[in-house]
């Protein structure tokens, strides 16, 4: 097995790590899609392969017109139109037109989703539903089952977990705090991660009067996130579109509810009125009323709360990979 995927400053060229896996580098993150099919080719003329694996992670590299191995298309989930809330409108429709092409290139492969939201586009896009299998992601359940998890926060605690960036509608859970604020004014909102929103965000914030209970914790180590999603009472994930929300999860494993916006992938993640419950997109006042529901009610939180655990539980990673092996073993017959 070679791994191949862009460079990143002071990384190897090439290494083998110590579960036996190769990785080769090359590019860097901007222009992947142009220098990873180039180092693909390189290494299939190197060493004898069965099958190709892509991760289209937004931009595809295209490998079926670069080899004539099967390929295994693996899609958390695609931009589509949302790519126009992130960026400018030559960016975007750089993006939508790479997508545009995938049902014709990758019409002869198999795909492994992260949703039934993702089969469902892929699906509209022109892929026959035999081809499609949703693969959940799975759970390192370890490393959130704690002997002694750190208790709830004494006054009601709301988290954000994931990337500040601008498609991700932060904006929309900093919005909905003073709201809950003015009902708990010991309340706090803690954002989790980085990215090139923090400052828009931290003004917001301040514009809103609330910067003084808003904490930006920047990048965290696991063990600190899974620290305070058990102190936290409830996570909010305000994104536009997921793949299938893995920080849901993280989150529902620590007891945490959830409240996410209705759309694609979340809608599949939460259990909406079990493990926490759907906010309408972009309205803040919907997701700062839900939050309020769960922080005034003990009963109904904790019924959440003991949802939520069972409901991440089923989630392995072992399950994961046997899916995910049936359909290499599957592409390779196939194209045999």
């Amino acid at each position: 097995m070679t791994w191949i995927a862009c460079r990143y400053e002071d990384c190897l060229a090439e290494e083998v790590a110590a579960d036996g896996i190769r990785y080769r580098r090359g590019g860097d993150w901007h222009f992947a899609n142009f220098a990873l099919p180039r180092l693909m080719r390189e290494e299939l003329r190197r060493r004898p392969y069965d099958v190709v694996l892509e991760d289209i992670n937004k931009i595809p590299f295209y490998a079926p017109l670069h080899t004539r191995l099967p390929v295994l298309v693996m899609i958390p989930h695609l931009f589509g139109r949302t790519i126009y809330r992130e960026t400018n409108p030559l960016a975007a429709s750089y993006v939508l037109a790479w997508e545009w092409p995938i049902p014709w290139i990758y019409r002869h492969c198999l795909f492994s989703v992260a949703s039934a939201s993702t089969a469902s586009d892929v699906r509209r896009r022109g892929i026959p539903a035999a081809q499609i299998e949703v693969v959940h992601n799975g759970m390192e359940h370890e490393c959130y089952q704690l002997d002694t998890p750190p208790p709830r926060a004494e006054h009601p605690t709301l988290v954000h977990l994931g990337r500040l960036r601008k498609y991700k509608s932060v904006d929309v859970a900093v919005r909905a705090f003073p709201r809950v604020r003015a009902v708990h004014p010991d309340a706090k909102l803690v954002i989790i991660g980085d990215g090139p929103e923090e400052q828009n965000l931290r003004q917001l914030a301040r514009h809103l009067g609330v910067a003084d209970s808003v904490d930006f914790r920047g990048y965290l180590s696991r063990e600190e996130i899974v620290d305070q999603l058990y102190r936290s009472h409830v996570l909010l994930n305000p994104s536009p579109k997921e793949g299938w929300g893995l920080t849901v999860i993280e989150a529902n494993e620590c007891g945490t509810p959830v409240v996410a916006s209705r759309r694609p992938g979340l809608v599949d993640s939460v259990r909406d009125g079990e493990t926490g419950f759907l906010a309408e997109y972009g309205d803040a006042e919907d997701f700062a009323e839900k939050t309020l529901a769960l922080l005034g009610d003990p009963p109904l939180w904790r019924l959440c709360s003991d949802n939520a655990v069972r409901w991440a539980r089923g989630f392995s990673w072992d399950e994961a990979a046997e899916k995910t092996e049936t359909l290499l073993v599957r592409s390779v017959e196939s194209r045999r």
